[in-house]
């Protein structure tokens, strides 16, 4: 079995959870408590990917790159994007401002790295009405970007849609061009 390594970049406002989404993907666990990331901070999966039609299975070590959400630190987050496979777009499901960012985000992400694949998570889902969430998929498809491979309701506290997120993505990001 061959082991792959490929980065991947959690891009998106302050406080939309990108870290708790990593928590609960890399460590199973969720803290209520807000910690600032600064700068970058990398954690590192291990994920078993294989493919319907073969027997080979492929570990894939995915080196999740959590981005500062901050404005001051835009200006140098091309550096950190650089090489990237792909990046989980985070907002906020109950900060509007967060979701309205999404496309410059998006933007961001494809125009350093055009051959790589994001996925949009509305995080913290579980503190919207179900009707809400759902008007919020409908609205928000980006479906003019074709490197947007899905837009997804997320729940850091819950669990919900974390490891298909990460799942989906780190299968797309170990495809052939």
């Amino acid at each position: 079995m061959s082991t792959i390594s490929k980065k991947m970049c959690m891009i998106g406002d302050f406080g939309v959870g990108k870290t708790s989404l990593i928590r609960r993907f890399v460590d199973r666990a969720f803290s209520d408590q807000y910690l600032s990331t600064v700068g970058v901070k990398i954690s590192r999966k291990m994920i078993e990917l294989s493919d319907n039609n073969q027997q080979d299975k492929v570990d894939l070590q995915v080196l999740i790159w959590d981005i500062e959400g901050s404005t001051k630190f835009k200006a140098i987050a091309p550096s950190y994007l650089q090489g990237s496979k792909g990046a989980l777009i985070v907002a906020d499901v109950t900060r509007p401002e967060t979701i309205a960012n999404l496309s410059q985000h998006i933007q961001l992400f494809l125009s350093i790295n055009p051959k790589g694949y994001a996925i949009v998570a509305l995080n913290k889902a579980d503190l919207v009405e179900p009707e809400k969430l759902a008007k919020l998929l409908e609205i928000y498809q980006f479906s003019d970007q074709s490197r947007v491979l899905a837009v997804k309701a997320t729940s850091a506290k819950l669990g919900d849609g974390v490891d298909q997120i990460f799942h989906k993505l780190a299968y797309s990001m170990v495809q052939p061009e």
